[in-house]
Parts: structure tokens; C-alpha cells; sequence
């Protein structure tokens, strides 16, 4: 019923309207109609459907066995509805890795189209996402670039409250108090708006880089948790509705190690909208130029192109590609 696919080490479940339904869960006809009583199905289908089996879950691994659901396509033919489901249940806006694995999963079930399709995600927060995305070849490697568009950038693009402004490169970003109390060189974060909100923290050095295993201990798992998350499950601070975290280093020209706290997951190993958020925030404080960057994750390399114009960030296109897991 449920296949899993890896994009870069993030990894998310796909499973069809119908296959919910004949397991048992009231899932109503349109992906509209989902999103807006997704707290009446959506826990009931991550357990289902991402929880391990019982005596399968490792030894200080993470709850679930995939970081989020995909449930779709509504129909046959393009555009394609779906749903992004994190694992505590709420629906993201966007998923850079989660739309390159349902991209692959139509791809296999005969129905992306060989030009290019748009993938429309239904959530909770406001009016459904489009993106165009289009099969391609990188490096060798098949793929699909997604397009993200146009990128916002500031406190007001992500629904941040009470953040001072300061300066990096003399730039603007914003000092993000609830980070700096955690560590004293999380002093400079620029917000990025891809359809769904990042907070990038940008540091001088990378080996002031955190791991994902230190993420995931306590109590600053905990903190991070209440920053990213929105309430109740966290504090939602200093964004309500909860924002992605990404820490960033330059490490060569056009090159960014990254690491990301997902809202709704936690610690993950690469993220296609924070890997595109980090590049983003990297061409705002003068640290790489337009075009090809590389953003750097444990889980993998993320290709994003930044189109720039008379100075202004138009366009962001992130490359990915998925295979299904055995």
C-alpha cells in the first residue's frame, strides 16, 4: 500500500487517496476538502502509514520511519494534486525532497508527462502551492528540476515577531534572540520566504556546524523544537506558525555546507526548500553569485540556479532526484 522513497538521505512515504480509504481512514473525495479536515485523518495516516512496525524502531533513531507522507495524485492527468503530511500531523506548503519523490512515484506509475507537469499542494495555511516541475538530466544523473519562483526575504516575509535588525556584509538580517541564547555564534539569521518559511543562520566557520545527532539530543532538541515548531507543540517563537531552521558556512565559492531542524520533523538530513532557502540567503549577504550553487547537507549535494536581474533574486530552481527503497 505504502512505498518509501530517498531524495539526498529525506525520506517520505506515498500512498494513494484510495489505498487511505480502503484501510479505513475517512479520507474525503478532493485534496481541498483534505487539507481543510486534516486534523480528523492526518495522525491516523502517519501512524499508519511512516510508524516502524512494532520492534523495528532503532536504538535512539527517530520516531517514524520516514519524515513525512505523500498522499496523492487525485487524478490521473496534470496538474496533480497532493498532500504533504510532517509526522506530527500538520501539512507543510512545500517540499523541495517530498515533490522530486512524488515526481519520481508518477514518474514510475506512467503519468508525468515527458515535457513538464505542475504539482499543486493543498495545506491548511492558506491557498494551494504550484510548482512547475520538469524531468531533466544533471550531471548524468536523472532528475526533475523544481521551479520555486521568487523568493521573499525579511522578518515580514516569514510572520517573524519581535526580531532585531543587524548587519553581516552590510546587509541586513535579523538577530533571532531565542537562537543567539542557545549558542552565542547563532548571532546572524536572514528569513527566506520559498513558499514556506526558513530562518538561516549564517556562520563564519563550519566546524561551528552542529550534527544532526546533536540536534537530537536533549534539552537542545527541546529548544529548537519550541523555536521551529508552531504551538501546541512548540512555542512557535519567534515565528506562530513555526519556521525551518538551516545553519549555513560558506565552504568554497559557490559552495554551502548546511544543516537543517525541520518544523513538523525535526532534524533531517537535506531539505530541497531549506537547501534552496540557504542558497538564497547566501546570494543576499554577498556570499555567492547568481547561478549554479551548491548547498551541502549530510544526506547530500543540492543543485540550486538562482536567476538574478538588475540585482534582484527572480528565480530559484533546485535540482533533484529519488529512488524508491526497497
Amino acid at each position: 500500500m505504502t512505498s518509501f522513497y530517498d531524495a539526498r538521505g529525506n525520506i517520505y512515504a506515498v500512498v494513494s487517496p484510495q489505498a487511505l480509504r480502503e484501510a479505513g481512514i475517512a479520507l474525503p473525495a478532493s485534496a481541498a476538502e483534505c487539507a481543510g479536515s486534516r486534523q480528523q485523518w492526518s495522525e491516523a495516516a502517519i501512524a499508519l502509514c511512516c510508524d516502524w512496525p512494532e520492534g523495528q524502531r532503532p536504538a535512539n533513531g527517530k520516531p517514524h520511519r520516514s519524515d513525512g507522507l505523500l498522499i496523492g495524485p487525485f487524478q490521473a492527468s496534470a496538474p496533480f494534486d497532493v498532500l504533504i503530511v510532517n509526522t506530527d500531523g500538520s501539512l507543510a506548503e512545500r517540499s523541495g525532497n517530498g515533490l522530486t519523490i512524488f515526481s519520481q512515484a508518477l514518474t514510475e506509475q506512467g503519468l508525468m508527462p515527458e515535457q513538464s507537469a505542475v504539482l499543486r499542494v493543498h495545506h491548511d495555511k492558506g491557498e494551494e502551492l504550484d510548482t512547475a516541475v520538469t524531468p531533466a538530466e544533471v550531471e548524468g544523473v536523472r532528475g526533475f528540476w523544481l521551479d520555486l519562483g521568487q523568493p521573499g526575504f525579511g522578518p515580514q516575509a516569514v510572520g517573524a515577531r519581535a526580531v532585531e535588525s543587524v548587519q553581516i556584509n552590510n546587509r541586513d538580517v535579523s538577530h533571532v534572540q531565542p537562537l543567539a541564547q542557545l549558542d552565542p555564534t547563532w548571532t546572524h539569521s536572514q528569513f527566506v520566504r520559498i513558499g514556506n518559511p526558513h530562518c538561516v543562520t549564517l556562520l563564519s566557520d563550519p566546524a561551528m556546524l552542529s550534527s544532526n545527532e546533536q540536534m537530537l539530543e536533549s534539552p537542545l532538541n527541546e529548544r529548537l523544537t519550541a523555536i521551529a515548531y508552531a504551538m501546541p507543540t512548540g512555542a512557535g517563537n519567534p515565528c506562530p506558525a513555526g519556521v525551518n531552521l538551516q545553519w549555513a558556512a560558506l565552504a568554497s565559492p559557490q559552495q554551502i555546507l548546511a544543516r537543517v531542524f525541520e518544523r513538523g520533523e525535526g532534524p533531517t538530513a537535506s531539505s530541497g526548500t531549506s537547501a534552496s532557502a540557504v542558497a538564497c540567503a547566501a546570494w543576499r549577504v554577498g556570499w555567492v553569485e547568481a547561478g549554479k550553487v551548491r548547498v551541502v547537507m549530510p544526506g547530500g549535494t543540492a543543485p540550486v540556479l538562482l536567476e538574478v536581474s538588475q540585482g534582484e533574486l527572480l528565480r530559484v530552481r533546485l535540482f533533484g532526484t529519488a529512488r524508491l527503497m526497497d
